[in-house]
């Protein structure tokens, strides 16, 4: 079961977006470097209407770097795209973005005006912070939790863009279930909207298949356990969380496992990966293509009774 979480205001900022967004001209989208595709809204493709894009995979410093390195390279191999990592104590990568803006948008420079950049992005991924480094003042509300910026605005960078900043939104309905429990797992969802122990369950099988000795090195594992629960069972034993009876607070055990990956306290670690990513866009389109298939052929059917 997938975990969805679309406030009022988010609904209302994908109505605002679609009304300004033919006015743009480059449309950036940070993601989270952890989850580079689980974290890239479908809606932003939707709203943008194929115009320019960056992709600024955010919070690189607690994501594997050869993982960021392979995605930054696919998505700049996606038509009219451009892809940067980055992360937000090191500003001098940030301050490069008005000039890349520029590149994809030859004609508004050689007219003399500023680019018009937007810039999207899920919940709690760093958008604000990302607009004050570029303003060299605080503009934008920061928070270490989803939902903070709650109405656009529009603010002028030195280095000609006009950049407009909209709330951090998810998509009504997120389909695959692996991406709902990455958003999570990373805070792009309200803890209240989660069941933590499901999603601490999810991350410690993620880290026995992927990642197992920052596992093990982390809860100082002599071995792994044989499943998820029980991993997450041994950690909450070691970590002290312990009820009557010597019974494990699992609920505590999980905020424990899911925190600590958060803070990037197991190392470098990125949830996503091209080829398993490639795998299920390749499925999509083939469902995709089926489905368009039944239904020509029964529209055929419907016109020759």
């Amino acid at each position: 079961m997938s975990i969805q979480w679309f406030p009022g205001h988010m609904h209302k900022a994908r109505k605002e977006i679609a009304k300004v967004i033919p006015d743009i001209d480059v449309v950036i989208e940070v993601v989270d470097a952890r989850l580079p595709y689980s974290s890239s809204n479908p809606l932003v493709r939707k709203l943008s209407h194929g115009k320019p894009m960056i992709k600024l995979l955010n919070k690189s410093d607690l994501s594997d770097p050869e993982l960021t390195k392979e995605w930054v390279e696919w998505f700049r191999a996606q038509e009219n795209t451009n892809a940067l990592a980055v992360r937000m104590d090191q500003p001098g990568q940030i301050k490069r973005l008005p000039q890349l803006c520029k590149e994809l948008a030859p004609a508004r420079v050689k007219a003399g005006r500023d680019v018009r950049a937007m810039i999207m992005g899920i919940p709690n991924v760093g958008k604000s912070t990302l607009i004050n480094t570029l303003a060299g003042r605080k503009i934008a509300k920061t928070g270490n939790e989803p939902a903070v910026t709650k109405a656009q605005q529009r603010v002028l960078i030195e280095g000609g863009m006009a950049l407009s900043d909209t709330p951090g939104m998810l998509w009504p309905k997120i389909e695959d279930v692996d991406a709902s429990f990455r958003l999570a797992a990373t805070g792009a969802v309200r803890d209240t909207a989660m069941h933590y122990e499901e999603v601490a369950l999810y991350v410690a099988g993620i880290l026995r298949d992927r990642y197992p000795e920052a596992l093990m090195s982390r809860y100082k594992l002599k071995s792994m356990p044989d499943t998820e629960h029980d991993i997450v069972e041994t950690i909450g034993r070691k970590r002290g969380c312990l009820r009557a009876g010597g019974i494990v607070e699992m609920h505590q055990a999980s905020e424990i496992l899911i925190q600590e990956l958060r803070h990037g306290q197991l190392g470098l670690i990125t949830l996503d990966r091209v080829d398993e990513w490639e795998e299920k866009l390749r499925l999509e389109a083939e469902a995709a293509a089926l489905a368009a298939e039944i239904e020509a052929s029964n529209s055929e059917e419907d016109s020759s009774q």
